[in-house]
């Protein structure tokens, strides 16, 4: 019996753990709590299903030391948030029936810095390009969701791919962890 396409759109939202690594460990940082909220839908037959999504999300980092131009380590505060709009297009795989089931997703993620808000101590003044930023990035997600009626959580990871830095010698990429809570509105 042949399975018939299924489409599903619906709202999503939750929180994410987020940083910007540094090239060559060129500084200290910690991780900052952020937030996702919007839309999702889900195309697929036969178990397998593309997942595009839109959201609106804040991420960033807190800076602890950089290594300045010279190679001298500067102890300062530093921070960084951004808001982005965020476009995944995930493919993935489900084990179960449409009202209970197990996904496992991955795929590339484009965010579109819409807002940066940034705090830096005068001692990052010294270090001229660390806090310019690029408009937009690239990534990589990938993780495992569960529905469960109308319910579905999300849990992934994504890897940044491209440098949000404008600077090659502080190349930063966004490394995040997303959980998430949708409902399924078709």
């Amino acid at each position: 019996m042949a399975q018939l396409p299924s489409f599903t759109f619906g709202l999503k939202g939750g929180i994410n753990y987020s940083s910007l690594k540094t090239k060559n460990d060129l500084s200290d940082q910690n991780s900052i709590m952020g937030y996702q909220a919007g839309v999702f839908s889900r195309i697929g037959a036969v178990g397998m299903y593309f997942q595009p999504e839109l959201y609106l999300g804040s991420k960033g980092n807190e800076f602890l030391r950089i290594e300045d131009n010279g190679g001298t380590d500067i102890t300062a505060n530093g921070k960084v948030k951004f808001t982005t709009l965020d476009l995944p297009l995930l493919l993935g795989t489900k084990i179960g029936p449409n009202k209970l089931n197990l996904r496992f997703m991955a795929g590339p993620v484009v965010s579109f810095i819409i807002d940066e808000n940034s705090t830096f101590a005068s001692a990052y003044q010294s270090v001229s390009d660390f806090g310019n930023y690029k408009k937009q990035t690239l990534g990589l997600q990938g993780g495992a969701g569960v529905d469960l009626g109308n319910l579905t959580v999300d849990l992934r990871y994504e890897a940044g791919l491209s440098n949000v830095s404008q600077s090659e010698k502080y190349s930063q990429k966004q490394n995040l962890f997303h959980l998430s809570l949708g409902i399924k509105l078709l």
